[in-house]
């Protein structure tokens, strides 16, 4: 019997050229007779998983396809390689070889094709802008441009990054890891009712709130909504009846937060509507928004409007030491609060409400549940360090920690300062007087500093505030949007350099 034999390369060759290598090639089925009878037909796999080639394929000079070791019967010298597995090595060498030449072709001769980048854009990629350290370059986008002589200041709403500074110093006090199998359900603690909450965070809340005495947390339920806009926009859903004839009126004494008439009217809901200024309000059935202090002119606020029908839902976004003297522990129905301006940060978007009434509550709940089907446990989890590091800064009255409402408070009265210095300077801005108070919390008297100025415009000929500043490239929002004068405008704080702000209030007079 014929012993089987392997294919040449002079078999692996079509038109002339060498075929990819295959693990498929195939020795031929085992042949009948005598040593000298002529092999039988063979077939080789295709290298891109074809069907059978080079049937009956001969060798180049017309010879046989039997190689004359095997049809003379001769052995093969032990310990010798293979000659096809000679010339699948070359052929794999030879492949991997020209790979790098074959790419770089491409890339030269095709430089701006989809995922082709050349070494040049490499090079851009990977070095810092011209003047920026590493340093820099590895630190996260502000989305903030570098501050230049052509710029535009923007002080039309506030950024509460001035904290960043304090932050950085409390080293791994606020840090948090998550594990990966970590916040996966949609529940929380079923026995609440926010059942969606972090227990942690409610905990981190209520320990905050004692420590500053800012608002009383006892009776209370503790509700977490994604900012405290949603936990605003949960209560005027709980407080206005289903099946009352016409919407809710909401109104809020002038110059009143300019994002409420917007925010109430959103989603034109049959429920509630913005119905203006609570000093010109007539009627039984209302919900006031109380904004205390006031943004924008800082004023120390209470309800206006006193009616057995009426509701107030509290905004106390700013009761903190950092903006204004603690004079007493607040004891609403409804009180809102939120991490972005309680300790800076606004990117977590977390807010909080205390609620009195657990069917108010119920209900905010389930606004919430039907609006984003809960809140970030991750948000709420990184709240609650946050909030802890806080209140760990005033444990046993060691001066020594780090102190946020401390922190803050020199900022603001830094700022207050350098404000009141250039609206003097300029001889045609005023900004509302200074008021201060014993705090609670300071155990000393206190100014009053908001992260917000409610500046007014003294020249005769401007009376739009807005449009003059805008025209020295200073953005601000104008007072019709606060239900005021437009010779009133409100600035918001930001993280700024203060030199351009005093510099450009020179420009305007």
């Amino acid at each position: 019997m014929a012993a089987p034999r392997r294919r040449t390369s002079a078999e692996l060759q079509v038109n002339g050229g060498l075929m990819p290598p295959s693990a498929h090639v195939i020795a031929s089925p085992r042949g009948s007779g005598s040593g000298g009878a002529p092999c039988r037909e063979e077939h080789a796999v295709t290298a891109n998983g074809g069907g059978p080639a080079l049937r009956g394929a001969k060798p180049r000079g017309g010879g046989s396809v039997c190689s004359a070791t095997k049809t003379s019967g001769r052995r093969r010298p032990a310990g010798r390689m293979p000659l096809w597995r000679v010339f699948i090595f070359v052929s794999v060498a030879l492949n991997v070889a020209a790979l790098p030449l074959l790419l770089h072709q491409y890339i030269v001769s095709h430089p701006h094709h989809p995922g082709v980048i050349s070494p040049d854009q490499q090079h851009h990629a990977c070095a810092p802008p011209p003047g920026t350290s590493g340093a820099a370059a590895r630190a996260p986008s502000t989305g903030k441009p570098s501050v230049t002589s052509d710029s535009v200041i923007n002080l039309d709403h506030g950024d509460p990054t001035m904290f960043e500074a304090f932050w950085r110093e409390t080293g791994d006090a606020a840090e948090l890891v998550i594990p990966g199998w970590q916040t996966m359900s949609y529940f929380s603690d079923v026995g609440n009712v926010c059942w969606f909450m972090e227990p942690l965070f409610d905990q981190q809340v209520r320990r905050l709130h004692r420590t500053v005495g800012n608002a009383a947390v006892d009776g209370y339920h503790v509700l977490v909504g994604t900012g405290s806009t949603q936990l605003f926009m949960a209560a005027l859903y709980a407080l206005s009846p289903a099946d009352a004839a016409e919407p809710t009126s909401v109104v809020s004494t002038a110059p009143y937060y300019s994002s409420y008439p917007a925010v109430t009217d959103f989603l034109r809901s049959g429920l509630f509507r913005w119905a203006g200024d609570a000093n010109s309000f007539v009627g039984d059935a209302y919900i006031e928004l109380v904004c205390s202090p006031n943004n924008p002119d800082g004023a120390i606020r209470d309800a206006v409007l006193s009616s057995g029908a009426g509701k107030a839902v509290h905004d106390l976004a700013y009761y903190w030491p950092q903006y204004t003297p603690i004079t007493r522990r607040a004891d609403h129905d409804i009180m809102l609060f939120t991490v972005s301006k309680s300790t800076g940060h606004a990117g977590t978007r977390i807010g909080w409400a205390l609620v009195k009434d657990r069917e108010v509550a119920r209900r905010m709940t389930k606004f919430v549940e039907l609006n984003t089907i809960g809140v970030s446990k991750d948000s709420q989890l990184r709240a609650a360090k946050v909030l802890s590091a806080v209140s760990d800064g005033y444990v046993d009255g060691d001066a020594s920690r780090h102190r946020l409402f401390d922190f803050g408070r020199r900022k603001m009265v830094e700022r207050w300062r350098m404000l009141r210095e250039a609206a003097a300077a300029s001889g045609i801005f005023s900004l509302p007087a200074e008021t201060s108070g014993r705090c609670n919390f300071a155990n000393e008297t206190a100014a009053n500093n908001p992260a917000f100025a409610w500046l007014r415009c003294d020249r005769e000929d401007v009376e739009d505030c807005a449009g003059f500043l805008r025209g020295h490239k200073i953005l601000t929002r104008s007072g019709n949007q606060f239900g005021a004068d437009p010779s009133r405008t409100c600035i918001y704080g930001r993280e700024a350099t203060p030199a351009w702000s005093v510099e450009q209030f020179r420009m305007a007079n």
